[in-house]
């Protein structure tokens, strides 16, 4: 009997089936927990952080396009967001009325439309350079574009940006978006078509092409491709996504200002796809998840926030830079191989030591925080819901010893857990290869 007989249909992996399997019951899955997500956590600040995290993981994804699929690091990827939400936010206030054109519910494509459009003008421009001079010329752009919605005030708004009532457009299935929730559902329900877009566009010979530029797109253009036309594609269709993400924005604010296309909005999508993990395609959505609630949960919590994502972005830059993505996947081999109890141990003993020294750096800001921006409220505060006075040395020498100690802790710890993650990992390999 030949081989080809034994082994299925010619040119057909023998575990493409289940991997088709396993890939339907992920997206069944993921369909489940964003309807079911509104029931579990029904507070209207929990509402609101949902909706503001789906918005984020488009809009990171769209960025993970063109950073982690083909290799162009912009700096003004915010341009399209923030575009697709100005012109949404027009077309809602010129399509008022029950006769309106458009229902709702498909406003979103309004932003779309926008970003693909501006995506094609300033991809023709940018995607003739690659490397540096790509991400000066997307740095060029955005600080042009932001400058202008100050400068522009009748099609920007100016400081104020432009307001709109999402109550007063065509809705179907009498369906009016004034309550949260009903918000999030359409919200929820464009992430899903999104995310399912751009995956789709990963699994393409596109999606292929656009990795073998970003790896080597030397030999990518000796093969008979043109690398430029590939960027500019990948370009135009990241603008499509953010703008589509810029005009869910605009729906669930239901204002759109200038600060929605600056640099702090091009820098906070950096950081969600370099956390969570850069080229993974769940990296920008845990990062985007993790990065949405830091910033609502913190901002709360205190006023030296930003300065915490800055050590976060450093830390995975130079401990993790697969982000936390890639080190999951690091931990899959291990888990299929039933190996993962070896190593748990020694990532819970390296853990507690990098707590201890996460609380001595949290400690130092807060009082620097405090006697700087804070001292009209004296030198007493509290850290931890312990009071103490911040101008004590003490307190400052408990801080150093928790950030010394901990960190030499960590570090011994880490090098114990990386070799035992070695050992469990070679473990898992003599066990695949004896079966």
């Amino acid at each position: 009997m030949s081989k080809t007989t034994q082994n299925g249909a010619p040119g057909r992996p023998s575990g493409q089936g289940s991997g088709l399997v396993a890939t339907a019951a992920i997206w069944i899955a993921v369909a489940v927990v964003l309807a079911v997500l509104p029931q579990v956590f029904s507070s209207g600040l929990a509402i609101s952080t949902m909706c503001l995290m789906e918005i984020m993981i488009i809009f990171a994804l769209s960025y993970n396009m063109l950073l982690g699929q083909t290799g162009l690091l912009s700096f003004g990827h915010a341009v399209f967001f923030g575009l697709g939400g100005y012109l949404t936010a027009h077309a809602m206030n010129a399509a008022r009325g029950e006769h309106a054109p458009l229902p709702l519910e498909v406003f979103p494509l309004v932003g779309g439309a926008t970003g693909l459009v501006f995506g094609i003008l300033f991809g023709a421009v940018a995607t003739r350079r690659s490397g540096t001079a790509f991400a000066m010329i997307t740095l060029g752009i955005a600080e042009l574009v932001s400058s202008s919605a100050l400068i522009l005030r009748h099609a920007f708004g100016g400081e104020e940006g432009v307001a709109f009532d999402r109550t007063r457009v065509l809705h179907l299935f009498g369906i009016s978006f004034g309550p949260q929730e009903q918000v999030y559902y359409l919200i929820a329900g464009w992430c899903f078509l999104s995310m399912g877009g751009m995956y789709a566009i990963t699994r393409t010979p596109f999606g292929r092409i656009c990795n073998a530029v970003r790896d080597n797109p030397d030999r990518t253009g000796f093969i008979g491709y043109n690398t430029t036309t590939v960027r500019f594609l990948a370009f135009s269709m990241a603008g499509l996504f953010a703008g589509i993400a810029g005009g869910l924005a605009a729906l669930n604010f239901e204002i759109v200002t200038s600060s929605a296309m600056g640099a702090a909005q091009s820098g906070t999508v950096v950081l969600m796809t370099f956390i969570g993990g850069v080229g993974n395609f769940a990296g920008p959505i845990i990062g985007a998840i993790l990065v949405t609630y830091l910033q609502v949960m913190l901002s709360d919590i205190t006023g030296a926030w930003q300065l915490y994502f800055g050590l976060l972005f450093m830390g995975m830059v130079m401990f993790a830079p697969t982000g936390i993505a890639g080190l999951l996947a690091m931990q899959m081999p291990l888990v299929r191989a039933g190996q993962f109890h070896r190593v748990l141990p020694w990532y819970v003993l390296a853990l507690v030591p990098g707590l201890i020294a996460i609380t001595g750096v949290s400690m130092m800001v807060e009082m620097c925080f405090h006697l700087t921006v804070n001292t009209a409220d004296g030198p007493q505060m509290s850290f931890a819901h312990v009071a103490f006075d911040a101008n004590s040395p003490l307190a400052w020498a408990v801080a150093a010893v928790l950030l010394a100690g901990g960190f030499w802790l960590f570090r011994r710890a880490g090098r114990k857990a990386l070799d035992a993650y070695g050992s469990a990992l070679e473990k898992a390999r003599s066990g695949r290869a004896g079966r």
